[in-house]
């Protein structure tokens, strides 16, 4: 897909910095799709995401809960685990439409839900362990590709 690329993010301030800057290009209706194995750093990055668009308290992993909501934040966001979903319709089940008005969506695990990158608002990130940390393989939707410069 035209306008794919790479970030290297050898330790954490590269990918805290990375989170700083994805959230500073965040609209409502935005979906930030995190793939990658286990231990990749897709919790990580969403942390640093939610952070930078102010949030002081904790940022658990929803593994467990499956959804966590932010409202307080400018854009309010989503913060979702899909590992645990058997099917797809599951995320329908669990009312991720009704989540989302109006916000935005980072979704761990994508696959499992359907995916999203038929979304013109997507924001495909894989995240994938390399030799010197992790590198981030970014394939934008439509919607994202005069903001991923700033990326």
């Amino acid at each position: 897909m035209p306008g794919n690329f790479a970030v290297d993010l050898p330790d954490l301030a590269a990918m805290e910095a990375f989170g700083t800057r994805i959230a500073g290009q965040l609209r409502p209706g935005d979906v930030l799709a995190l793939s990658g194995g286990l231990g990749a750093g897709k919790t990580t990055l969403a942390r640093a995401i939610i952070r930078a668009l102010g949030h002081t308290g904790e940022v658990p992993s929803p593994s467990f809960a499956i959804i966590e909501v932010y409202e307080d934040l400018d854009p309010p966001l989503v913060h979702a685990d899909f590992y645990r979903l058997a099917r797809p319709e599951e995320a329908e089940e669990l009312g991720l439409e009704d989540y989302r008005a109006g916000g935005v969506l980072i979704a761990e695990w994508p696959d499992h839900a359907g995916g999203f990158a038929q979304e013109a608002a997507c924001l495909e990130i894989s995240l994938e362990t390399v030799k010197d940390g992790r590198q981030a393989l970014v394939s934008p939707g439509q919607d994202w590709l005069g903001r991923v410069a700033c990326l």
